[in-house]
């Protein structure tokens, strides 16, 4: 099944604020499958690709992927390397008898090499270290997405939500033309709350996207990124990052 980026006017699971979802070429919501043993991770890894609209199934074993991916038909997969009953290489060569084409990235741990270099070899279209952050895999999966589609669209490095821009690429920010300047992470705040526009996002997948799924700190580390966002992009403007009293924040054109 072919991949493109649609648009998708009202739906709430529009990743892009310009209604810019990537999706099946028949409309439907892109399928990944995720295979890991870590279920923590598994559940991490799932909530942040929902969020990026699509259909999520996980699996905690090579032959429970294998059996899902028959039914599932996955777009593509995310794999991890060592698994409690067969090796990542393994899962991904049944994978491809199903499916010679479907993209797959490796999870790896970080001193893995050898792990890494075999997966390339034996037909991986990617790989991330552990551990990583989640908007990393995100953006992996989202290229590798891209690279299968027949007609993907040529402007799809832009999230725009009002006079607000986002360019993904130059990793650029405008707001009515004016060039904002923004931290490393500041950045990755401000694209994961356009990535969702008019969503309410708690703390707690904030710290998942933004910051690494391992990461210690507190909740309060949010707050503290939420007030720089705000200095820079409303500043002398109409607020459009709003807090939602116990619920989040939620970024949404100015009135």
């Amino acid at each position: 099944m072919a991949i493109t980026d649609i648009t998708s006017g009202d739906d709430s699971r529009a990743t892009a604020a310009s209604g810019l979802a990537l999706r099946r070429v028949d409309g439907q919501p892109v399928r990944v499958l995720v295979v890991d043993d870590e279920s923590t991770l598994a559940e991490l890894l799932s909530m942040a690709l929902r969020l990026e609209g699509w259909e999520i199934r996980t699996a905690g074993d090579g032959f429970a992927a294998v059996q899902m991916a028959g039914g599932f038909q996955p777009d593509a997969v995310v794999l991890d390397m060592m698994l409690p009953d067969m090796n990542g290489l393994e899962v991904l060569g049944r994978l491809r008898a199903q499916n010679p084409d479907i993209p797959v990235l490796f999870l790896t741990a970080r001193d893995a090499v050898e792990d890494r270099i075999a997966g390339l070899t034996a037909g991986g279209d990617d790989y991330v270290t552990k551990p990583f952050s989640l908007e990393e895999v995100v953006a992996r999966l989202r290229g590798l997405l891209r690279r299968t589609s027949l007609a993907a669209r040529a402007n799809d490095s832009l999230l725009t939500v009002g006079d607000l821009v986002l360019d993904e690429d130059s990793h650029e920010v405008h707001r009515a033309g004016e060039l904002i300047a923004l931290t490393a992470t500041e950045y990755e705040l401000l694209r994961f709350l356009m990535r969702n526009p008019k969503r309410v996002l708690s703390k707690a997948q904030i710290l998942d996207r933004v910051w690494n799924y391992d990461f210690g700190g507190q909740a309060n580390v949010v707050e503290l990124y939420i007030s720089y966002l705000r200095k820079k992009v409303d500043a002398g403007r109409e607020p459009m990052i709003h807090t939602i009293r116990g619920a989040g924040y939620v970024l949404k054109p100015a009135a």
